[in-house]
């Protein structure tokens, strides 16, 4: 019979809903920006959908982003189809 592991809580594994109290920006070295000199944003929420660390806010007016929780992964500058997110340098 094997032996059965434990995992506990620690560094590494996080309880469910804790990236809300883990700021992981401050350790990126890019950022987005929302970049509309060729085209303008649609408000199509496809890099509000695809951001793992719900680190974008759209309205009616304009997109935010959340530096404080981006990790600067760049799947909303990916996933945008008008192509207005950049992936600037801190």
């Amino acid at each position: 019979m094997a032996k059965e592991t434990k995992i506990t809580i620690g560094a590494s594994v996080n309880e469910p809903g804790s990236s809300k109290t883990n700021k992981t920006g401050s350790w990126t070295a890019v950022k987005p920006v929302l970049d509309e000199s060729k085209a303008k944003c649609i408000k199509c929420n496809i890099c509000w959908m695809n951001c793992p660390d719900s680190a974008i806010k759209v309205t009616d007016k304009t997109v935010e982003f959340d530096y404080d929780y981006c990790k600067g992964c760049g799947i909303c500058a990916k996933t945008c189809p008008v192509k207005v997110i950049k992936m600037v340098k801190k």
